[in-house]
């Protein structure tokens, strides 16, 4: 008892609340499939006849509840008990029953359920799209309508409704017969009838289905339907309906005419004659088109909208190709409009549509005095001096005839009224550089792709604005390019396209830009001769290269590299055709660092470039050289730079650089060698001198751990440790250790040849004794002495053994060693004194022509 209290509560509270929107459909289908359920299970073996009538009506209204939220498959359980029952209901009232008319009285109750829960069945057949079921529960229904004939309309309905469903779904044969039976039903009880409207509506529909059923076979069916339909109650869409069989069926004029004319005699609307009209004009009834459209201002004379019917003429006109007749009519219409008879605003919108419409196709055609004929139609409808963006894009539409017909003036005039009504379009300013590229203004032209760049960066700021696509702006750069190239104009060619490739998202259109970009760049330098420049030599011509072209070519490459650099994710662009641009550019890049010989600045940026994008190929041995050269070249620049007479601490910027670039080099300088045999390659040479000269100028205290290594190298060549010597003293460097160390490792070098080269000989000693007999000191060490003695012994030996040695340099020993013997008798040291002045007198054996004067 509690249980079925509880659940009684809980049906009340689901009704009551449903009522306050306080849950929705599904909630309370839910809610009454809980209060059902638990209901039927506290049902005893006997219950009561308000037991009953209750489960009767709690299992009717869930299973309703459940085909209402469209899951109808959940309905057909309680259905089913709500069948039971009454059966159940039925019994229990007969067992109690007095006499016949009892039993009348109690089965006339127990139908009324019964006709529900039977229409509740066939909802449900129809939705899980069980026909038969469907069908067999409604002739139920249909058969007990004779004791029930008040549910007549409610039957018709049910099956309207099954067919619009099944129409909807496309089931036609089904749709046909469920209107066939609404319409059947509608008609068994005038009293409660749907009515003829809704009976019109019916037979309209099931004219429809048999018409898109297959208008061929069922085309009686459907004609015999609408014509129903529109005996019941005539309306616009019944006829309608029945003109689109007709003309489907391919009626003659004749006939066609014959129902147009029996609807004529009707009220209509406006806009139901224009849609009869275009029908009869689509399906080529020309003769009965015209015809009925020249009799519809007739009928409206009054209204403010007859505009409509004109343009729906003008427009079949077009169709039809009698442009000379749309003409007069058009004319007709602006006549029209100075006279007090203006179109209405959507319907002069209309008009300009179809007049564009007929310029653009003039246009396709190359006829642009046509287009113009056309356009100039469309100004007609425009105040002096009125402001309207669809005015400007009018106006550029002519300008852009009147440039192919060669009349640039009436092309200006008609620019600069563009400009008038919206100076901030891009469309406009590329007007405007049509112009200018066709008179070869260059700055103009320059100065209208600087705006076209400018608005192709922001979306367009007008309230009423042209829905603009994205690509526009690149689209319409891209063409300025190409225009300014067909012409001729290199340098406007190249700023349309330094706008394009900062534009430009799709890739392949990107580098395409870029490239073309390099060529024109490349090509203007080659034209150059003046003005403020750098040299650059293109094989033996020196030219002059501006300050502008190297800096457009460097933001070209630099471009390049950072979209090469980032990661793709267009199909469209390969990982090879990536690589193929990166191996294009880095080898351009290449050969303009080699070019750039008078600027070493931009030549180390380009060999820097080169490198940045060899980094996007495959690591080859190819690249890897490439990328070798290129870090060597940019350090050696880099060095040479920092050897000018320029601050210090830009001095210092420039070693540091050098010596990333060499750090980097020295890796690819490791992977590369494990590639092949490079004995003959001086990249371990200049490897050493490079970062010898940037650590001892930047004062790197690593440098004597840098150069032990060096010592201990068996194969280190003589002029690199000259190189290196001198490097050492060069300043801001000092470091006249690592200087005589060099000398002195040179020198064992020179001494173990076979054949000695007396004149390199020479240098390298003449450089050792100066370091360590500096010119002027009295007061040496006796162990300095010694060293330098033993070098002067060193010469006398060479000096001694070939004529190759240079007499200067002979001279120059003769001299250093007398005068130090001259400083050591200053001082009082007078055997030291002799000794270096005889060893400067044994030189004197040796001097040829300058013998006789030092004697």
């Amino acid at each position: 008892t509690q249980v079925e209290e509880g659940a009684i509560s809980l049906w009340n509270w689901a009704v009551t609340k449903h009522t306050s929107s306080v849950v929705n459909d599904e909630q309370r289908a839910k809610l009454r499939f809980v209060a059902c359920r638990l209901v039927c299970l506290c049902e005893g073996s006997d219950p009561p006849e308000a037991t009953i009538r209750r489960q009767i009506l709690m299992s009717m209204k869930t299973g309703k509840g459940w085909i209402d939220i469209g899951k109808a498959h959940l309905a057909d359980g309680f259905l089913e008990i709500a069948m039971s029952s009454i059966e159940k209901l039925y019994a229990k009232l007969l067992k109690g029953s007095d006499g016949e008319a009892d039993i009348h009285v109690h089965k006339a109750d127990v139908e009324k359920n019964l006709f529900k829960v039977l229409s509740y069945q066939a909802e449900s057949a129809v939705a899980q799209g069980d026909f038969q079921k469907a069908v067999m529960c409604v002739q139920r229904c249909k058969d007990m309508l004779v004791k029930s004939p008040k549910e007549t309309c409610y039957l018709s309905v049910l099956c309207y409704n099954f067919g619009v469903e099944t129409y909807e779904w496309k089931r036609y044969e089904q749709s046909a017969f469920w209107l066939s039976q609404s319409y059947d039903i509608g008609k068994m009880d005038m009293k409660y009838s749907v009515g003829k409207e809704m009976q019109a509506k019916v037979l309209r529909l099931l004219a429809t289905a048999y018409f898109e059923w297959d208008c061929n076979l069922y085309l009686d069916k459907a004609l015999k339907a609408i014509n129903l339909a529109n005996q019941e109650s005539l309306h616009p869409a019944g006829f309608f309906l029945k003109l689109k069989i007709l003309l489907k069926s391919g009626a003659s004029d004749e006939d066609i005419n014959s129902a147009v004319a029996e609807f004529l005699h009707h009220e209509t609307s406006l806009d139901f004659c224009l849609n009869t009209a275009k029908l009869l004009l689509e399906h080529g009834r020309e003769s009965v088109g015209f015809d009925f459209l020249k009799s519809v201002p007739e009928r409206f004379e009054s209204s403010s909208d007859l505009g409509k019917i004109t343009l729906l003429h003008i427009e079949f006109l077009l169709q039809n190709k009698r442009e000379l007749l749309a003409k007069q009519k058009v004319e007709e219409i602006i006549i029209g409009h100075y006279t007090g008879k203006q179109l209405l605003p959507e319907a002069l919108n209309r008009l300009h549509i179809i007049l564009w419409d007929r310029a653009a196709k003039h246009y396709e055609a190359k006829s642009y005095s046509e287009a113009l004929h056309w356009y100039n139609y469309s100004v007609s409808f425009y105040t002096p001096g009125q402001i309207d963006q669809n005015l400007a894009k009018l106006r550029r539409n002519m300008a852009s005839c009147y440039l192919h017909l060669k009349q640039v003036d009436k092309a200006k005039e008609a620019v600069k009224e563009a400009e008038r009504c919206d100076p901030n379009s891009i469309f406009t300013k590329f007007s405007v550089y049509k112009i200018a590229v066709m008179e070869k203004d260059t700055d103009k032209a320059v100065e209208a792709v600087i705006e076209m760049g400018k608005l192709a960066e922001k979306p367009s700021q007008h309230e009423d604005k042209l829905r603009v696509e994205e690509n526009t702006g690149t689209n319409l750069l891209s063409l300025a390019a190409q225009i300014a190239l067909e012409n001729k104009q290199q340098d406007v060619a190249i700023k349309a396209l330094e706008y394009l490739s900062e534009h430009l998202q799709d890739c392949r259109q990107l580098f395409a830009a870029l490239k073309c970009l390099v060529r024109l760049t490349l090509s203007k330098i080659m034209a150059e001769n003046e003005g403020k420049s750098v040299v650059i030599k293109f094989g033996n011509v020196f030219i002059f290269c501006s300050e502008i072209v190297t800096y457009v070519l460097n933001n070209t490459f630099s471009a390049a590299h950072k979209r090469l650099a980032e990661s793709f994710t267009e199909e469209k662009f390969t990982g090879d055709m990536r690589i193929l641009e990166a191996h294009w550019f880095r080898k351009i890049a290449w050969n303009l660092a080699v070019q750039f010989r008078g600027c070493p600045e931009k030549m180390r940026d380009f060999f820097l470039l080169s490198f940045k994008l060899s980094q996007i190929c495959p690591s080859d041995k190819a690249v890897l050289i490439a990328q070798k050269t290129c870090l060597l070249m940019a350090a050696a620049v880099d060095l040479e730079m920092g050897r000018q007479e320029v601050t210090p601490s830009e001095q210092m910027e420039f070693f540091t650089q050098a010596l990333q670039h060499l750090q980097t080099c020295k890796e690819i300088w490791k992977v590369l060698k494990l590639t092949g045999d490079f004995a003959k390659d001086p990249t371990d040479t200049l490897l050493l001198l490079y970062e010898f000269e940037a650590r001892s100028k930047l004062s790197d205290p690593t440098l004597h751990n840098l150069m032990e290594s060096v010592w201990e190298q068996p194969q280190i060549e003589v002029k690199t440790l000259e190189i290196i010597a001198s490097l050492a003293m060069e300043s801001p460097a000092r470091y006249p250790v690592l200087c005589k160390k060099a000398l002195k490792s040179a020198l064992n070098l020179h001494r173990k040849q076979t054949n000695i080269d007396a004149v390199e000989f020479s240098k390298c000693l003449h450089s050792l004794i100066n370091l360590s007999l500096p010119t002027g000191l009295t007061d040496l060490d006796a162990c300095v002495l010694q060293e330098v003695w033993d070098y002067f012994e060193d010469a006398l030996n060479v000096v001694s053994i070939t004529d190759a040695y240079p007499e200067m340099e002979i001279l120059w020993l003769m001299t250093r060693a007398w005068n130090t013997g001259i400083f050591q008798y200053t001082v009082g040291k007078y055997k030291e004194a002799e000794q270096w002045c005889g060893l400067g007198m044994r030189f004197l054996n040796h001097l040829g022509s300058l013998k006789k004067s030092y004697e």
